[in-house]
């Protein structure tokens, strides 16, 4: 199975060879398999590892059955090592989205498993939405926009979807629980990238 190429940017090296990139997919796939086995997340033993996915880092696991989403769940801060925050946002994607209901085993069939790994957030200062959207680089972006208790994250991949920058910081406002035409002078934003890769399930 060949993993996805990264939408960090097309010129970049990649971070992830190959193997770690499997290795990390047969991580989610298992994360999955445990809620059904197990009744909970997988607890990888990070020294069972290569260093390089023991490390403290950020990600998110998107899952989609025959094109359609159907559960993503992720993290911003680098708080524990990837091998484990894999596994378990590719659980908690499967049976924790509350979008969704829990995956079933008869849906294994047809899912497709992505994995998007996190660069460092960095702030995005900008006077109004015109001088944010004159800034975003649409295709390699991921945003975070916070104001007051509202907070939420669109991930690269949402370019797909939401190709005019417009559509997609109005949006984004919306999954944060704020109007589409929503501005203050206390909203934050951040960008970052990611290298994303994925395979059938």
């Amino acid at each position: 199975m060949v993993p996805m190429p990264s939408t960090e940017h097309d010129n970049d090296p990649a971070e992830f060879d190959a193997p770690e990139r499997a290795l990390l997919l047969d991580l989610a796939r298992a994360g999955i398999q445990s809620g059904w086995r197990e009744g909970r997340p997988l607890r990888p033993d990070p020294a069972d590892y290569p260093p390089h996915l023991r490390a403290p880092r950020a990600a998110f696991v998107t899952l989609e059955r025959h094109g359609r989403l159907r559960g993503c769940i992720g993290s911003l801060k680098p708080v524990r090592p990837l091998v484990v925050d894999v596994a378990e946002n590719a659980y908690a994607a499967a049976f924790r989205d509350p979008r969704f209901p829990p995956l079933r085993p008869e849906e294994w069939e047809g899912l497709h498993i992505d994995i998007s790994v996190l660069g460092e957030p960095r702030p995005l200062p900008c006077r109004d939405e015109a001088d944010l959207l004159r800034q975003l680089r649409p295709g390699s972006d991921g945003l975070i926009l916070e104001d007051g208790l509202h907070r939420a994250t669109f991930l690269p991949a949402v370019w797909h979807s939401l190709p005019d920058p417009r559509d997609f910081v109005r949006q984004l406002k919306i999954k944060a629980g704020l109007p589409a035409d929503h501005w203050s002078p206390g909203i934050r934003v951040y960008r970052y990238t990611t290298e994303s890769f994925g395979a059938p399930a």
